[in-house]
C-alpha cells in the first residue's frame, strides 16, 4: 500500500534511524512496516491534538479577556451613576446662595406638565430657593409655555399665594413669547405680570380633544373589543359613540374646570379685571390688548424690570436642574413604551388649560 500523502523528512529521518530501511514492494518503491504506520498515527494524532490543545486555549484566553471587559464596563457604568448622583447633591446642597442684590428667575417653559420640565415640583422648588434668600429682592417667574396641566398649574397658584400672604418681598410674572391657560392660571397669583407688545396672553379656558373613529373602523371591517366594569367606563373611547347623558356630563366636569380657572384669576387679579364679556372665553390676545383688559399690569421684559427693581440686570436663575441621569431614565422609558406599544398619554387628566 503506497502513502500519498507528503513527506515530512524530520519523521521519516527518525522512523528510518529507528527501523533501518523500509522493506521494497518489488517495484522499486518502498513499502513501510506497520509499526512504521503506527508511529506515523500515533504522530499525526498528536499533532492534531497539539493543535486542538492550542485553539482551546486561544479560545479560553478570548472568553477570559471578554470577562474582563464586560466587569470594567459594568464597573464604569456603576461608577458613572453613582457619580452623577454624588454630583447632583453635591450641586444641591453645597451650592451657596448669592448673597448680593438680584432678581430670583423661575423659568415656566413649555407644556405644563408633571413629567415636563415645567412641573409643579420644579417650579415650587425654585420659588421657595429665590423667596428665602434674602439678597433675592424680587421673585420673577419667567413664562414661555402655553399651559398644561390644571392639577400643576393649581400647585403652583397656590404656592404662590401662599408666599404672597407672607409679604415681604414681590412676586412677579413675566411672559415672553406666550403666557396662555395654565400658564395664565400660575401668572394671576402673583403680584404683577408684564409681558411684551407682542406676546400672547389669556386664552382663560378648558379644552378637551379627540376623535370619533367609530365610522372608520366600521367601513374598514375592524371591530372593536372592549372589556369594562361600569357603564361609563369606556365613554371617551374614540370608537365608541358618545351619548347625549355622556356628553352632557363631560361638558359639565369642563364647565366645573373653567369656573375655577376663573374664581382663581379674579382672586389673583381682583379689581384690575375688566368687565369684557369675551375675558373668560378662551380668547387669546396680544400683550397690548391685554393691558387695557387688565389681564397684565405693563409691557416690559424681564431686564427692564431687574434694573428697576435693583439697580442692574443681575438675575439669578433658581430653576432646579434637571438630574441628568434621571432625564436619561425618563427618555429611555418613554422610548421603551413606544416600541412597546404602551399608552403613555392615558395616565394624565385629559383636561388641559392649554392653548389650541
Amino acid at each position: 500500500m503506497s502513502d500519498e500523502r507528503s513527506h515530512d523528512p524530520w519523521t521519516d529521518e527518525r522512523i528510518e534511524g529507528a527501523h533501518g530501511n523500509a522493506a521494497s514492494d518489488g517495484t522499486g518503491q518502498e513499502r513501510e512496516s506497520p509499526a512504521v504506520l503506527r508511529e506515523r498515527q500515533m504522530l499525526a494524532q498528536t499533532e492534531m491534538m497539539d493543535r486542538w490543545l492550542g485553539e482551546m486555549v486561544k479560545e479560553r484566553r478570548r472568553s477570559r479577556r471578554w470577562k474582563i471587559f464586560f466587569r470594567l464596563f459594568r464597573c464604569l457604568v456603576i461608577l458613572f451613576i453613582v457619580a452623577v448622583i454624588a454630583f447632583g447633591v453635591w450641586t444641591a446642597d453645597g451650592e451657596d446662595m448669592p448673597s448680593t442684590p438680584h432678581v430670583g428667575v423661575i423659568e415656566v417653559k413649555g407644556v405644563i406638565d408633571g413629567d415636563a420640565q415645567a412641573s409643579a415640583e420644579r417650579i415650587i422648588e425654585g420659588l421657595d430657593q429665590a423667596w428665602n434668600n434674602p439678597a433675592a429682592k424680587a421673585v420673577v417667574l419667567h413664562i414661555n409655555s402655553p399651559g398644561g396641566s390644571p392639577v400643576q398649574s393649581q400647585r403652583v397658584y397656590d404656592e404662590i399665594r401662599r408666599l404672597h400672604d407672607q409679604g415681604g418681598k414681590p412676586i412677579v410674572a413675566v411672559i415672553e413669547d406666550i403666557g396662555a391657560s395654565g400658564a395664565y392660571y400660575i401668572a394671576s397669583a402673583a403680584d404683577d405680570i408684564y409681558a411684551a407688545p407682542a406676546s400672547l396672553v389669556g386664552s382663560i379656558g378648558v379644552i378637551y380633544s379627540g376623535f370619533g373613529l367609530q365610522g372608520a373602523i366600521d367601513k374598514l371591517g375592524v371591530e372593536r373589543r372592549v372589556f369594562t366594569s361600569g357603564e361609563n367606563k369606556d365613554f371617551l373611547d374614540p370608537f365608541t359613540p358618545i351619548g347625549d347623558e355622556q356628553r352632557q356630563f363631560w361638558q359639565e366636569v369642563l364647565d366645573t374646570t373653567h369656573r375655577q380657572f376663573i374664581d382663581d384669576v379674579k382672586k389673583g387679579r381682583g379689581d384690575r379685571l375688566s368687565n369684557d364679556p369675551q375675558l373668560f372665553s378662551g380668547l387669546i390676545w396680544t400683550g397690548e390688548q391685554a393691558l387695557p383688559l387688565g389681564l397684565i399690569d405693563g409691557l416690559k421684559g424681564l431686564d427692564q424690570f431687574a434694573r428697576e427693581t435693583v439697580g442692574s440686570d443681575e438675575t439669578v436663575d433658581y430653576t432646579p436642574d434637571i438630574d441628568p441621569f434621571e432625564k436619561l431614565s425618563r427618555q429611555f422609558g418613554r422610548v421603551a413604551a413606544e416600541w412597546l406599544g404602551l399608552d403613555t398619554i392615558n395616565h394624565a387628566s385629559p383636561l388641559r388649560y392649554q392653548a389650541p
